[in-house]
């Protein structure tokens, strides 16, 4: 009988990878080896998104826009967001001060600062708390986003240091936070995990585990750069679950289909100081009021619309199961009942054989089932990721199943 694989290992990353203004991947990811690939990637990337443009259905992720449509969907949207007969923002005040103060109402914290990336944002917020604590050691996991995709940014620009809790491709436990042996300074918490499969621990675990931080006198720093689509699995709200961490990060150009930009939130105080070291990073353009907009069109418009998305992607699992179930050797979705609105799936084909079917199958059928595909570290097996979106919701579970069969019936094509 033919059954779900589990790797040995997750070791992938995401599908924004590889994508204009994302630098490689690294440490193992398979995204690293993308820019070494040149013009043939970019022809390809080019063939894939002509076609999806091109399909009637999309099941993962929905097509990306033209610049053209996004600059007009951009003006419609801001429009009902914020009035755009205020004068423009000069140095972070006017509509960047009106995010920064939404956002913090949003997750029920003192004060906030809008960053152009998130990597900027956690960077500063992790080195003013090892200012503030006197220890440099931050808590993560190996497959957080600092250690897998910023160049290794914690200790060569800020000095600081990390140790691993654990390396099994979950949430920490309390119990291995509080017998980790060596002290730290802060706990830095990935919200989902992504890189494992956008892995969430219960409510119970989360609240032992920062509990167990606090006990060794260390303060908590929440990655939560898609918190925004957490609530429904903990069954709290986010201003709920932001006040068991001393600061939050949050991301505006995932979950909410912004362009770009990013918050950190906390006390007044922390966030007085982040400002200045946002200076010194050189975060504080002239302006910013595009990227601004697009984030508080998306708090307006996508936020409420994640509990669905969330709901809806266990229907998209059902139905990828249904497909995949005796027409290939061996699969795994990752994880079987997604915390979120995004999982991973696994197949034994090279990432180019399984691009190519979807590529066919864009182009012969008008739909598409999975985005880009990536070989993994596991020998044998490619990975991608499933977001279930807007584009997602007239799906039925047989859709996607009959869908996935015509997928695999164009592997041997």
């Amino acid at each position: 009988m033919l059954r779900e694989c589990v790797p040995a290992s997750p070791g992938v990353h995401g599908m924004d990878a590889g994508q204009p203004g994302n630098p490689p991947r690294q440490k193992g990811s398979p995204w690293g080896r993308i820019g070494a690939m040149g013009n043939a990637i970019d022809d390809e990337k080019a063939a894939r998104l002509a076609a999806v443009r091109a399909c009637d259905r999309v099941l993962s992720g929905g097509k990306r826009p033209l610049m053209r449509e996004r600059l007009e969907r951009l003006v419609a949207e801001s429009a009902a967001a914020y009035d755009l007969d205020l004068p423009l923002d000069m140095y972070g005040d006017g509509v960047v001060a009106t995010l920064e103060q939404r956002v913090a109402e949003l997750l029920g914290l003192e004060a906030a600062a809008f960053f152009p990336t998130g990597t900027m944002a956690q960077q500063v917020a992790l080195r003013c708390w090892a200012g503030r604590t006197g220890n440099p050691a931050v808590a993560l996991h190996p497959l957080a986003h600092p250690e897998v995709h910023e160049r290794d940014a914690l200790s060569v620009v800020s000095g600081l240091r990390t140790v691993h809790p654990t390396t099994a491709p979950r949430m920490p436990t309390a119990e291995e936070i509080r017998n980790l042996d060596e002290p730290f300074g802060t706990l830095m918490l990935e919200l989902p995990l992504r890189d494992a499969g956008f892995q969430l621990p219960t409510w119970e675990e989360l609240t032992a585990t920062v509990a167990a931080a606090r006990d060794r006198d260390a303060v908590v720093h929440f990655d939560g750069a898609r918190l925004w689509e957490c609530p429904p699995h903990f069954g709290h709200s986010l201003a709920e679950i932001a006040d068991l961490a001393d600061s939050v990060y949050v991301s505006f150009y995932k979950s909410l289909d912004g362009i770009a930009g990013a918050v950190l939130a906390g006390p007044a105080d922390l966030i007085a100081e982040a400002k200045a070291w946002r200076h010194r990073y050189g975060g504080l353009p002239f302006q910013q009021f595009p990227t601004v907009l697009a984030a508080l069109a998306g708090l307006e418009n996508e936020l409420p619309r994640l509990p669905s998305y969330v709901a809806h992607a266990k229907n998209v699992v059902e139905g990828l199961r249904d497909g995949l179930e005796g027409a290939v050797p061996f699969f795994r979705i990752n994880p079987p009942v997604p915390f979120t609105h995004q999982f991973q799936v696994w197949l034994p084909y090279p990432a180019s054989v399984l691009d190519a079917a979807g590529l066919r199958q864009a182009l012969e059928t008008k739909s598409v089932v999975f985005g880009k595909w990536f070989d993994s570290e596991v020998p044998g097996m490619s990975v991608t990721e499933v977001t279930v979106a807007a584009s997602a919701l007239e799906w039925t579970v047989d859709d996607v199943a009959e869908a996935v069969r015509a997928f695999v019936e164009r592997l041997d094509a």
